[in-house]
């Protein structure tokens, strides 16, 4: 029986979170091109052409597949008879490990982890701490899930307790249309079910992690009812019509993965856990000779696909765009932006609302007039990068922000991922205004369109700072127009009646 060292558990951690952050499974690649090759609605076509070209790019280049490199989940099953060299508990070394990885010289990762959540919210710096769940099993080994959940995805989940006798089918198709395009669908569906509250979301958000196999079960059919469920669920959320970044299309969701526990008689627990198109994840065993060294996947896996945006977009110059210019601006309508742009998140967000809401002066520099705001937290650059991989986020967030901004800052445009909410659809018609989405799940390929980057403002904010972008053909889509009309309601809607015309979507 092997020893497991602290520096081969720690060394371990730390390149399977790196070797993640660039690395899509395979079987997530395949379930994607497949999905590809099926697709008939072309904005949905073109936004899986790039998470694909993206996914392809990052394996070259070995930088992370989305901006947002997640929260690590750690699931550990501890052999019995394992033997330790170290002097460090197993969170201490997890975490050890995570801080290495973020903080890797040549594909640093960006921290997204703030302590006082509560409070004041501020970044740990390193990402640490994670998520960690262990079971103590027989044996000498130690098994490893390693993964980096992006919060867009996370921040989709939901939880019932059902009546013993209320549909599951029912109650997951009244809940996906409500998650919206926030989770950058496709991706795939975890659902727990039984147990206790927490147990079931735990059963979820380990489901997202099995391998793509809808497929196969598809090929020689159920066998359980479990996997009736899975076959039901994963034909019925597709034939909802929401399609790839809720722009409408065949595909919403590539597999559903189910697992269940005994639960108490007078309970139904339901967990629904989303993975987006930036799924990571990778399991390895410990055995005491020595750290794992994970073996890069070949990229013949990776299918290569031409990207193909210049021919049917219409190519915009911001510097000096007018009001009356996006007025002609259609929902679904591809753009390539050219020119600068600013940057904000939320925190920048609630920085200038609160400076305008006490008549303030903004910082130095920073003039929203006539301007576009990208919704971005950029990972930090590496040799001659101007700027790390930078996709946008989730644009619901800032609705609240969204009248003040277009009202008091003489903002013509914004640019993020997903819909906008009442409130925020209604403040863009109101003013005029216009959002349009970059591809969520393609942030360094976003990166390649960025020439230039510049902080303006709110530089302690870190990747929450506001920057100035030159961009140069940066392909984005209309979501929502002058008018308010909204492709993320448009689009499913229309798919969602021609599918009802095709028996199963597959």
């Amino acid at each position: 029986m092997g020893t497991i060292t602290r520096q081969d558990f720690i060394d371990s951690i730390h390149d399977a979170l790196q070797y993640i952050s660039y690395y899509h499974p395979p079987d997530f690649i395949r379930a994607m091109h497949e999905a590809w090759q099926r697709e008939q609605s072309p904005a949905a076509r073109a936004a899986m052409a790039q998470i694909l070209i993206n996914s392809r790019l990052c394996a070259e280049g070995h930088r992370p597949i989305c901006q947002d490199t997640g929260i690590v989940n750690v699931f550990l099953k501890v052999g019995m008879d394992v033997r330790w060299d170290t002097d460090q508990g197993i969170d201490e070394m997890v975490n050890a490990g995570v801080r290495l990885a973020w903080q890797e010289a040549g594909n640093p990762l960006r921290g997204s982890i703030v302590s006082d959540p509560a409070g004041a919210r501020r970044n740990t710096g390193d990402n640490t701490p994670a998520v960690i769940h262990m079971d103590i099993v027989p044996g000498e080994r130690v098994e490893i899930t390693v993964a980096a959940k992006g919060g867009g995805s996370e921040n989709k989940s939901r939880f019932a307790i059902l009546n013993p006798s209320d549909d599951i089918v029912a109650w997951v198709l009244s809940q996906v249309p409500t998650m919206g395009a926030g989770w950058c669908p496709p991706g795939i569906l975890g659902i727990g079910i039984g147990g206790t509250a927490e147990k079931a979301m735990l059963l979820a958000k380990e489901a997202i992690l099995e391998p793509v196999t809808i497929h196969e079960l598809q090929a020689r059919g159920p066998q359980s009812r479990l996997e009736e469920l899975r076959l039901e669920i994963f034909d019925k959320v597709n034939a909802l019509g929401i399609g790839a970044q809720g722009l409408g299309g065949l595909t919403t969701v590539l597999d559903v993965k189910l697992r269940d526990y005994p639960t108490h008689a007078a309970s139904k627990p339901v967990a629904l856990i989303p993975n987006c198109a930036a799924t990571r994840h990778v399991h390895f065993t410990l055995d005491g000779s020595g750290p794992v060294r994970l073996q890069p996947p070949r990229l013949e896996d990776w299918p290569v696909i031409a990207q193909d945006s210049q021919a049917h977009s219409r190519r915009v110059q911001l510097d000096g765009i007018t009001a009356d210019e996006i007025r002609q601006w259609q929902p679904g309508e591809t753009l390539l932006l050219n020119g600068a742009l600013l940057t904000g998140r939320d925190a920048a967000h609630k920085r200038i609302v609160d400076l305008l809401e006490r008549d303030a002066a903004l910082p130095d520099g920073l003039d929203f007039r006539g301007r576009f705001i990208y919704y971005v937290g950029p990972v930090d650059p590496v040799g001659n990068e101007v700027v790390g991989p930078a996709g946008p986020t989730t644009a619901t967030r800032m609705d609240k922000f969204t009248e003040t901004m277009l009202a008091r800052t003489g903002l013509l445009g914004m640019i993020g991922k997903a819909e906008r909410g009442p409130d925020g659809r209604e403040a863009i018609r109101r003013h005029g205004a216009v959002y349009l989405i970059a591809t969520g799940g393609a942030a360094y390929l976003v990166s390649k369109a960025i020439r230039a980057a510049r902080v303006v403002a709110f530089g302690d904010l870190g990747m929450e700072a506001v920057y100035e972008f030159e961009v140069e053909d940066m392909p984005v889509t209309v979501a929502v127009d002058a008018q308010g009309n909204s492709v993320h309601e448009s689009g499913p809607r229309e798919w969602r009646m021609r599918i009802a015309d095709i028996p199963i979507v597959r």
